[in-house]
């Protein structure tokens, strides 16, 4: 029975007023092994709808729609206790970004930025986007769930569409697959035994690396952190530029703490968590009794910028071992690497455990290589940088 469950497709519901989008994302949908379509929906009230009976295990939600917008439709899904997960399609507009923001404190789980506005014929350039985090969230779900979905008995009927559009739809998508250690072991050195590495005396940082999953996780570790915890805390969350101004205002709701987009120069200052922009790598330079943050536009690390490698490796130059490193859920090995750095420096390090991560990805490489001294829960992580932070401040 659990076979059977095991091979069942994720469903999905796609919910949109744009005909021409539920037919694109659908036929992305269709052509990733392991995903299935549901159901589609013109707006939020259709969806709500079609919920109870197809049973999707994730619902990928546009934002602007006639008669019940995706805001109006996560206050309803709320009201009517649905945890089924969404994951928001996002326009590229500043407005896009707040109401993104807003989307996520209504219980959203995560977002895609459309890569050019409401209408995107392009849709497919974040194909393996959408398929990677739908498996995300949809695993996740059936697992804790149980979800048996109502999968279609037969595949709808085909409506004849303009040559140019079918191009950009025949690519098939594969789900990109997270090895239990890296193939590059050489970028990977051995772990420094226990017995032989130095230990933290003080912790001066903290910094953050996370990627799918990550804007819920960090709302929930934010809103239960220590708000008198006595140092910086820099955070590379894998996210579009223009959207983690937002984000940094987004968190400072839940917190005590001060929370911000970083900007180059800033000065770091206890209490205060640093969020790195989309658009730029971030690093840190320690200069007597002070310490400054600074942007980079180089090429993208591990496919990302910001990247969270770039972030530890420079934390590790310069603070040493007098930091506490943090890897969270995300989907690849971005941090794995230079989190390594920091552990064999003697810097304190944790990692997110499988059960609360959305996607055990980042911090599996990091475990399995032997890099993480703690692995925790969301709750656990907060309460052990609490801890920490007041003994070794």
């Amino acid at each position: 029975m659990n076979e059977g469950k095991a091979l069942t497709p994720i469903s999905v519901l796609i919910t949109d007023d744009s005909a021409l989008m539920r037919n694109l994302i659908g036929r992305i949908i269709e052509n990733a092994e392991g995903l299935v379509v549901a159901g589609k929906a013109m707006n939020g009230r259709f969806a709500l709808d079609k919920i109870p009976r197809l049973k999707p295990d994730v619902i990928l939600l546009d934002i602007e729609m006639p008669e019940m917008n995706g805001i109006e439709f996560l206050k309803e899904r709320q009201k009517l206790g649905i945890d089924v997960p969404v994951v928001i399609l996002s326009s590229l507009a500043k407005r896009g970004a707040q109401i993104t923001m807003d989307a996520l404190a209504l219980g959203a789980s995560d977002f895609i930025m459309k890569p050019s506005g409401s209408i995107s014929q392009d849709i497919h350039v974040v194909g393996q986007q959408i398929v990677d985090t739908v498996l995300a969230y949809g695993r996740r779900y059936r697992m804790r769930s149980g979800n048996v979905p109502v999968l279609p008995k037969e595949e709808p009927p085909v409506r004849k569409e303009e040559p140019s559009i079918r191009l950009v739809t025949e690519k098939k998508f594969t789900p990109t697959v997270i090895p239990a250690v890296s193939p590059r072991e050489r970028d990977f050195p051995p772990a420094v035994p226990a017995e032989h590495r130095q230990r933290t005396s003080r912790v001066e940082l903290v910094a953050m690396g996370i990627s799918t999953g990550g804007p819920n996780a960090l709302r929930r570790l934010f809103s239960i952190i220590d708000p008198g915890i006595k140092v910086p805390v820099v955070v590379v969350q894998h996210m579009p530029a223009g959207f983690t101004e937002e984000f940094a205002k987004s968190l400072g709701r839940v917190t005590a703490l001060t929370v911000t987009e970083g900007a180059e120069g800033d000065l770091l200052v206890p209490g205060h968590v640093y969020i790195a922009p989309g658009h730029s790598h971030v690093t840190v330079k320690k200069q007597r009794d002070r310490a400054t943050l600074h942007l980079s536009d180089a090429d993208p690390v591990n496919g990302h910028r910001p990247s969270a490698d770039v972030l530890f490796s420079s934390v590790a130059r310069e603070y040493g071992k007098n930091c506490i490193g943090v890897i969270m859920t995300g989907m690849g090995r971005d941090g794995a690497r230079h989190i390594g750095t920091l552990y064999n420096m003697g810097a304190i390090t944790i990692g997110q455990n499988e059960e609360s991560s959305v996607v055990y990805g980042m911090p599996k490489v990091a475990y399995e290589h032997g890099y993480i001294e703690y692995q925790l829960s969301i709750e656990g992580i907060a309460d052990k940088l609490n801890s920490l932070t007041r003994e070794f401040g």
